[in-house]
């Protein structure tokens, strides 16, 4: 039987994730009423759709940065990798001359070469993620904005592109929904049903406990920062195909609405604990509140007000329950060593 040190210290990392996924799913659910009585056509089947293919970029960007935050890493560079990905794939398809499906295998080269690069800075230099993204997030909108010279925007795609971005699938179907059900299906079983996802809730709690454990730790980083980037490229050939064009401000601000949605789902932003399905549901929460509140005749700055005010609510009340975690397993410890020092009755 396990000490109740022990016990106490299981609980308090296995039911956060939980505890906000419930929370989230809850807060989902009020937004929906509320809209739905405050909202123009919000509560039909069309607009529900309409919600879930401008969501598939934000959550192929928030579904694969949950497992680098659970290693206790982060990436700010996607938003600019997506802008990047986004020119390189209208530069090799227009002037390069290469057809699109080619242009568009080139383009997740790209993107994986980019998260190569965040993982070799942060796996072989041993600098910290948050210092390395955000220099790459301006070394790669810096890049785009040099091969576009500022000024540069493609257009004119082919249908059969497009309509991977506009097209529906029997009429009713997003042609991009499929795509994001499927990473998303596909990172949640990497996560949660394989072993390299339980070495990266290791990597998340303690890098050096999972070393001396025999977790190759410098490989399991590289792997997620390279899944990072080629999500972030295969975000941007979703982007131009809804938009019909690429230019180097694609993707500005979709980092931090990625890795919002991820600290809203329950993932904790320090490592170790979360789930792919509580960051779809901070996906949902963040777009049925941005449709909602623009089907509601409200400012479009309410939006970013509200998502700031649910994001320290989490991340306050993620530090408060901490602490309350961190004095039950001291005062479980104090009486285990309190308990076992008492002479034995005769």
């Amino acid at each position: 039987m396990n000490p109740p040190a022990l016990q106490i210290r299981t609980g308090s990392r296995s039911r956060p994730w939980l505890r906000s996924e419930l929370l989230l799913l809850g807060v989902l659910i009020v937004e929906s009423l509320v809209f739905a009585r405050t909202g123009t056509h919000f509560a039909t089947v069309g607009n529900a759709l309409e919600i879930l293919r401008l969501s598939v970029e934000i959550g192929l960007l928030a579904v694969v940065m949950t497992p680098v935050i659970l290693t206790g890493g982060i990436d700010l560079s996607v938003g600019s990798l997506l802008g990047l990905c986004a020119v390189c794939f209208g530069k090799l398809w227009r002037d390069g001359g290469l057809a699109w499906p080619v242009a568009a295998l080139a383009t997740l080269g790209i993107g994986g070469m980019a998260g190569g690069l965040n993982a070799v800075l942060i796996t072989r230099l041993r600098l910290p993620p948050l210092i390395v993204t955000l220099g790459s997030l301006s070394l790669f909108r810096g890049l785009a904005e040099a091969i576009t010279r500022g000024v540069d925007n493609f257009t004119g795609f082919p249908p059969s592109f497009l309509m991977w971005g506009q097209g529906y699938f029997g009429g009713v179907i997003p042609a991009q929904a499929p795509l994001g059900i499927a990473v998303m299906i596909g990172v949640g079983l990497l996560v949660h049903a394989t072993s390299l996802g339980r070495s990266l809730r290791a990597i998340g709690f303690s890098p050096e406990g999972a070393r001396y454990a025999g977790v190759p730790v410098g490989r399991q980083i590289t792997v997620v920062y390279l899944l990072s980037g080629v999500a972030a490229a295969l975000a941007a050939l979703v982007y131009v195909a809804r938009v019909g064009q690429a230019k180097a401000d694609a993707g500005t601000g979709y980092e931090l609405l990625a890795i919002t949605a991820v600290v809203l789902g329950g993932t904790s932003i320090f490592g170790g604990t979360g789930s792919v399905f509580g960051t779809v549901l901070g996906v949902a929460t963040l777009a049925v509140l941005r449709n909602g509140l623009q089907l509601s005749d409200q400012p479009g700055e309410l939006a970013g007000i509200l998502t700031g005010v649910f994001l320290l609510t989490v991340l306050a009340g993620e530090m408060a329950f901490k602490k309350y975690s961190a004095r039950r397993v001291a005062s479980g410890m104090l009486q285990t060593s309190t308990a076992s020092s008492k002479p034995a009755s005769s």
